[in-house]
């Protein structure tokens, strides 16, 4: 059974980033249907479990917004205007509608990384 999930860890606080709004996008072309819009849960997880069940698992290519630099700003950090990082789009294909996706995202204000988890 398929499903899509994220989770993201603040490496600037050593801390999962608990209040970061993620956008989870279908993107056809040129343009960008959102699928759903959350905040992540003190782990740093959706509360409402994967983002596609294997339900609404489909193959084709998505787009995960994650809101930096407003997290930070909301935690007190200092950004300069405008910031070095402030939303990241990370864009990514589904290949296999059965499979298992997981996309961490480790993030500061001034890097981030990610890979297709387990």
């Amino acid at each position: 059974m398929g499903h899509l999930s994220t989770h993201v860890l603040d490496t600037m606080n050593g801390c999962p980033a608990a209040g970061m709004t993620v956008t989870l996008q279908r993107v056809h072309g040129d343009r960008a249907e959102t699928i759903k819009r959350i905040v992540l849960n003190a782990d740093g997880r959706n509360d409402g479990g994967p983002l596609l069940d294997a339900a609404a698992m489909a193959t084709g290519r998505y787009r995960l917004l994650f809101e930096v630099a407003s997290y930070f700003r909301a935690r007190g950090v200092v950004l300069p205007e405008p910031p070095f990082i402030d939303e990241v789009p990370l864009d990514f294909g589904i290949a296999d509608a059965a499979g298992h996706y997981h996309v961490p995202l480790l993030v500061s204000p001034w890097a981030y990384s990610t890979y297709r988890g387990s």
